[in-house]
């Protein structure tokens, strides 16, 4: 894949079924050049494997789709430009969609109540006379901020403290019949009351101070569950809880297990009968911070409250949502494991069946009432398509990367184990380029750190081998899905076993394949990835080239200066000063020789702008070959889901880098 090809990469979502089992619904959403921004519409996919998927929708972006209970509308959120989504509704059978929303910063997301009349919608509220609530005051114009929490910024977001997520309910008006017309003139006049149609009122159940998220109803669409953040003392600590309030308003009432431990719930979600609540939850420890390397543990407890029981095990499984009915008490989760992202059925007395697992990364799933089971997926040769679950095997409905296959070449990940220093096993992946070799290499490495390479397609792989790179990527000690000891093993230890780890699997990837050349590798990786390059990079001279993008560089000065930085650089390295420095890359930065490439983006809160400077800064000054990238307007998600320009350029900055620093066959200088 060339940077330029980006806009081959459509993305699907997490299909919404028909009732009857007959289709599915799904958005496909891509890069485009020519907006500069994500577009994409919705496509009806039958089951009938016959026939064709048609696009449904001609919105500029159109997502999230959802069926009512009822089958007979199609709820989804769509953006303009601008990026503030609304919720608009269509005749399941077709038709022109209806807006029922405005709020002003958009909508987050939506459920459907049981009863198909009305939805629970997630907004940011902001606070009057921020974000554009009054003309003329602009942000730089705004009243100065008098900020006294831990917990007062988010990625992506920015400000969280004067513009809380919070629930609302909306009517859905019926559809079908004809629109009344407003009354103008004498008919104004005679019926004052007379209104033509428009945007239903949505009303405001949740004014807390958290972020209200994962709604759900209850079986008789009067209650609303939600996850948040409403105990005293919530700015000191990372945890979350679920919580009920009646849907025509009222104080919200914890529906808290009595034998609760401090915990971070992620997912709630109704079963069918009604009886049972499932939710998601990972353990703080004692201290409501220890959020390393925790897995995600699916529980149930009755509806009402009382005993939790959990249905997963912590150690082995770390499971995450959405969470999906799939019978009148169990419900389809995703467990992230070896290098995959499998989906589980799991019952809550326990019993958990496998659907789909192997070489795959589920998205999502969803479930009719005939027990059809649809379930959008990566692997190696889609970057996002749709299948059908038949009788335990993946029957494919699209090929959404059809176009991506035929204008690029598409290496096939081979997954390769290696034995790190102390026998500890590790897991990864060799991506290769076309020709016999030797190839120059680059060492990849992930963010996180709690969280893992796949086989699946990956972009940026496939960037850097068609250039003609091998990519030698692995998860070491300190990924996810391979228990919680090995996610831990660097707690209070970065820079150890995981860079022990790393090295062995390049040495052992260099030595078992002819392809490669060992004396031409460079390092590169972001976030975590980019803290263990620079670690790596002081302890290592081999490589003749490195890239440090998005940074945990100094876990003294992140401390202040991150979203995060309140517990994160803490928790991993530890709380004290010395802990801190000890397994600071800036404190080593001084060993560093290796030409190395700093990128950073100008609105990353979470690895803040000042870590890459500071960083750059350092190296330059000691004469290292080094040069700062920085992209304006963009936050930590740049390479994943920054504008498609930026995206384009980053690959074309990082490949010109390799090819001054480590040529290929092609793009090597001329003698």
């Amino acid at each position: 894949m060339k940077p330029e090809q980006l806009t081959l990469l459509n993305s699907v979502s997490t299909p919404a079924m028909h009732p009857d089992g007959t289709k599915a619904v799904v958005s496909v959403v891509r890069p485009d050049f020519d907006a500069d921004n994500y577009v994409g519409q919705l496509w009806s996919v039958p089951l009938d494997s016959t026939k064709q998927p048609r696009r449904i929708t001609r919105g500029f972006r159109d997502t999230s789709p959802a069926f009512s209970p009822d089958g007979l509308v199609l709820a989804f959120l769509r953006s303009d430009p601008d990026g503030k989504a609304q919720v608009f509704v269509v005749e399941a059978a077709g038709g022109e969609p209806q807006q029922i929303t405005d709020q002003h910063s958009g909508v987050n997301g939506f459920v459907w109540a049981p009863d198909s009349h009305r939805l629970a919608v997630a907004a940011r509220v902001p606070e009057r006379g921020r974000y554009g609530t009054v003309d003329g005051v602009s942000p730089g114009s705004e009243d100065a901020r008098l900020i006294s929490a831990n917990q007062y910024r988010m990625n992506g977001v920015g400000y969280t403290s004067d513009q809380h997520q919070q629930l609302f309910v909306v009517e859905v008006p019926e559809l079908g019949g004809e629109p009344a017309v407003v009354p103008r003139g004498r008919a104004a006049h005679e019926q004052p009351g007379r209104k033509g149609i428009g945007i239903p009122v949505a009303r405001q159940l949740t004014f807390g101070s958290s972020d209200h998220e994962s709604p759900c109803f209850s079986s008789d669409s009067a209650h609303l569950y939600f996850v948040a953040a409403l105990h005293d003392g919530h700015d000191d600590d990372l945890v979350t809880s679920v919580y009920r309030v009646d849907v025509h308003g009222g104080e919200p009432v914890p529906v808290g297990p009595s034998n609760r431990p401090l915990q971070t719930v992620t997912d709630v979600r109704l079963s069918t009968d009604g009886r049972w609540l499932f939710y998601v939850a990972r353990d703080l420890g004692a201290s409501g911070t220890d959020f390393v390397a925790r897995n995600g543990v699916l529980h149930v407890m009755p509806i009402d409250g009382g005993e939790a029981s959990a249905l997963t095990d912590i150690e082995h499984l770390d499971v995450s949502g959405p969470l999906e009915p799939s019978g009148p008490a169990s419900v389809l989760v995703l467990n992230t494991a070896l290098g995959s992202v499998e989906l589980l059925d799991v019952s809550a007395d326990g019993a958990i069946t496998p659907l789909v697992h192997g070489a795959r990364v589920v998205t999502g799933a969803t479930v009719a009432a005939n027990g059809e089971i649809a379930v959008s997926y990566s692997d190696a040769a889609t970057a996002g398509d749709l299948a059908s679950l038949d009788r335990g095997e993946l029957r494919l409905l699209t090929d959404f990367s059809a176009e991506l296959r035929n204008n690029s070449r598409v290496s096939e990940p081979l997954e390769f184990k290696a034995n790190s220093a102390d026998g500890h096993p590790v897991q990864g992946w060799l991506v290769l380029p076309d020709g016999p070799g030797p190839h120059p290499v680059l060492l990849t490495i992930h963010g996180g750190p709690f969280s893992q390479y796949t086989g699946a397609y990956f972009d940026e792989a496939q960037a850097y081998a068609a250039a003609g790179y091998a990519v030698v990527m692995c998860n070491p000690r300190g990924s996810s899905g391979y228990g919680q000891a090995h996610g831990r093993a660097i707690k209070e230890r970065l820079g150890t076993v995981d860079m022990q780890d790393v090295l062995a699997f390049l040495d052992a990837a260099v030595t078992a394949f002819d392809a490669l050349d060992q004396d031409r590798v460079g390092i590169m990786g972001g976030s975590y990835g980019g803290y263990l390059t620079a670690w790596t990079i002081a302890h290592d001279h081999r490589f003749k080239g490195a890239i440090v993008e998005r940074g945990f560089l100094d876990p003294v000065s992140f401390a202040g200066s991150a979203d995060i930085g309140w517990f994160f650089g803490g928790e991993y390295t530890g709380g004290s000063l010395e802990q801190m420095v000890a397994q600071s890359p800036m404190a080593v930065a001084g060993s560093v020789t290796t030409p190395t490439l700093v990128v950073h983006s100008e609105n990353d809160l979470r690895c803040p702008l000042e870590q890459g400077q500071r960083y750059y800064s350092q190296l330059k000054a000691q004469g290292v070959e080094t040069a700062l990238l920085v992209f304006p307007g963009e936050d930590h998600e740049l390479s994943r889901s920054g504008t498609p320009h930026h995206r384009k350029q980053r690959f074309q900055h990082i490949l010109a880098w390799w090819a001054k620093y480590l040529p290929t066959a092609s793009n090597r200088p001329k003698e």
